[in-house]
């Protein structure tokens, strides 16, 4: 969900206005998702290399978190999505890290679809945090199923489609075990401004596409 910051600067706003614009988009999302029968949504919302921003917007973005555990992702809970939260949790404060299992657990039982988000999330960590369990568990040797339950999004399927918001035309660290067979969209449309229009344009382009997996 990238391009908040870029598209406050262009309305002459603070940065951190975009950030809490990006956030509202997310209920639409999920809306739209429904929609369309999308069970399973992967949000990459904080990576590990953002811990390096400034300390106010590290500071603003944890703030945000926390409203929209209680709020967004609540009222999203409520219609009947399970939410998950996969990366580094334990970097965040012990309030946050609360609020998280809350939710997690009281949407636990949801069966209208998976919300998950990742926070912390670096692609590079989740697989060294497998590797360093798999050998904690005494594994020698171990299949592709068999690391995949191993990593943060066990559970999860690999996702069919990855889109980027914002202009930039790489993965930055975002499933790269999950996403062999992923397509990929990229758009220069700012997340704030992401519309349902250009998000049944993708879909529309992704159901032309075809998918031979290596056949």
């Amino acid at each position: 969900m990238d391009g908040n910051r870029r598209w406050a600067k262009e309305r002459g706003l603070p940065t951190l206005e975009g950030h809490r614009k990006g956030f509202e988009r997310i209920q639409d999302l999920i809306s739209w998702c429904r929609d369309t029968s999308i069970e399973e949504v992967v949000l990459y919302a904080f990576s590990t290399e953002n811990w390096n921003r400034s300390p106010e917007e590290v500071e603003y973005l944890m703030d945000i978190f926390e409203h929209s555990f209680s709020n967004t992702l609540a009222q999203i809970a409520e219609n009947g999505i399970r939410v998950r939260f996969m990366g580094q949790l334990e970097r965040f404060s012990a309030g946050l890290q609360q609020k998280m299992q809350k939710l997690q657990t009281e949407s636990s039982t949801g069966t209208a679809g998976t919300l998950t988000v990742a926070l912390s999330y670096g692609g590079r960590p989740e697989i060294l945090a497998a590797v360093n369990k798999l050998l904690q568990e005494g594994k020698e040797t171990v299949d592709e199923e068999g690391f995949s339950d191993a990593l943060w999004s066990a559970g999860l399927r690999d996702p069919d489609l990855i889109l980027r918001t914002g202009g930039e035309r790489r993965l930055s660290n975002f499933l790269p075990w999950q996403s062999v067979y992923s397509e990929l969209f990229f758009t220069d449309t700012k997340w704030p401004d992401f519309s349902k229009e250009e998000f049944n344009a993708v879909l529309a382009e992704y159901a032309e596409r075809e998918r031979r997996h290596g056949k």
